[in-house]
């Protein structure tokens, strides 16, 4: 029998038609962790927790005969999170039985956490809401006795004086910080490692060592020369310095070290020198985390009281010049307010407190602000799903 052109050959030699395929093999899948908590694991979430209470105070009070509440809510803690483990180990196994307790226990310390929070926050708006008017933004303590309500006078003068004294520190510890964490990531020197000790260690010392460095080396020295050398702003804000340094070194470090090295080589393949390449594309794309840095280093600074109790001691009228005597600022202000046993002083000073952190949260926004996505909407690289695209 002869074969036609273009015709296939027949299957297997003997010319015999083709048999059965062998069956294939069952696919295994693999166990799979739930993404969200369904309906059913919020109903077993309480009834773990309803049943983990009952048994806990059925043992506290009948079998141990009481205690006290700490021990309870421990002890019942733990049995929930038995509990829970057991009832979700038969319904849905052991992988995700591990993956719910593990979100039950982070979801446990957030809330620790966000709890103390939103007490402190709420403690000191419901303290330093009621004192809260443009007159402390705009007066001193000229002429307030203690007698007089919270609303009488105001904070002005330690308002101008936080900005004076941490602006001068910015102006001073910026430019030290950057080139010191440039230099700890962008070379290759024998001094990297000492220096990178020294500044882990200004990173771990108490901030009032900072104020009596700055007293016992200028102030005591120098303080018969000049007013430049006595107890001012000027002094505060080199003590800040100090403190504001080592934490916008240890960021700008770390953010440095998240620049792609191909950026750099490709800096130094066009023939620019590396300090070329540092300033003009390492610095540049790392943008957003320096001024993270810089506001870390704020936050670091403006809330902290220690320094200033030994350079600038306090004053309570309007200084607005931080080289001519005692300057007054937020920290100090609430210090010394909240130590006074009148109510009203302590109110004032809650209300100080309210200002400081109404600054600090100003200035994390103003940061997100600065550090956002300038570009075209249309040229920003998409978002990936968070599902993964089903091959076909």
């Amino acid at each position: 029998m002869s074969l036609q052109l273009g015709a296939a050959p027949p299957s297997g030699g003997s010319g015999a038609p083709p048999g059965p395929r062998p069956p294939s093999k069952p696919r295994v899948r693999t166990a799979r962790r739930p993404r969200s908590f369904t309906q059913t694991d919020v109903f077993t979430l309480v009834g773990c927790a309803a049943s983990a209470l009952a048994l806990t105070w059925m043992t506290f009070t009948v079998l141990v005969g009481g205690g006290s509440w700490f021990g309870f809510l421990v002890v019942a803690y733990l049995v929930f999170l038995g509990l829970f483990a057991l009832v979700t180990t038969d319904r849905l196994g052991r992988l995700v039985a591990t993956d719910r307790v593990a979100t039950v226990v982070i979801a446990t310390f957030t809330v620790m956490l966000i709890v103390p929070l939103a007490w402190i926050i709420g403690y000191i708006v419901a303290k330093g809401l009621p004192g809260l008017t443009w007159r402390f933004f705009t007066s001193d303590q000229r002429g307030i006795t203690p007698l007089r309500p919270a609303t009488a006078g105001g904070g002005a003068h330690a308002i101008v004086g936080t900005f004076e004294q941490v602006g001068i520190a910015l102006v001073l510890s910026v430019p030290i910080a950057i080139s010191t964490a440039v230099f700890l990531n962008e070379t290759r020197h024998r001094l990297r490692r000492p220096v990178r000790v020294v500044i882990d260690a200004m990173s771990g010392l108490p901030s009032v060592l900072a104020g009596l460095f700055i007293y016992t080396a200028i102030i005591i020295p120098y303080a018969k020369e000049g007013k430049f050398f006595g107890y001012n702003g000027l002094m505060a804000a080199l003590a800040l310095s100090l403190v504001m340094v080592p934490t916008i070194t240890r960021t700008v470090e770390v953010v440095l070290r998240l620049v792609p090295d191909g950026l750099r080589e490709a800096g130094l393949a066009v023939g620019a020198s590396r300090a070329r390449v540092v300033w003009s594309v390492v610095l540049p794309t790392a943008r957003t985390g320096l001024t993270t840095a810089v506001i870390l280093g704020i936050a670091r600074a403006i809330g902290e009281t220690a320094p200033l109790l030994f350079t600038t001691l306090g004053f309570s009228y309007m200084n607005a010049n931080p080289i001519d005597g005692p300057q007054e600022s937020l920290p100090l202000f609430i210090y010394r307010n909240i130590r006074n046993p009148s109510t009203v002083t302590i109110q004032r000073g809650a209300t100080g407190a309210l200002v400081l952190m109404m600054m600090v949260l100003s200035l994390f926004a103003l940061a997100r602000f600065i550090g956002r996505d300038r570009r075209p909407r249309g040229t920003r690289a998409p978002r990936r799903s968070a599902t993964p695209a089903r091959q076909s």
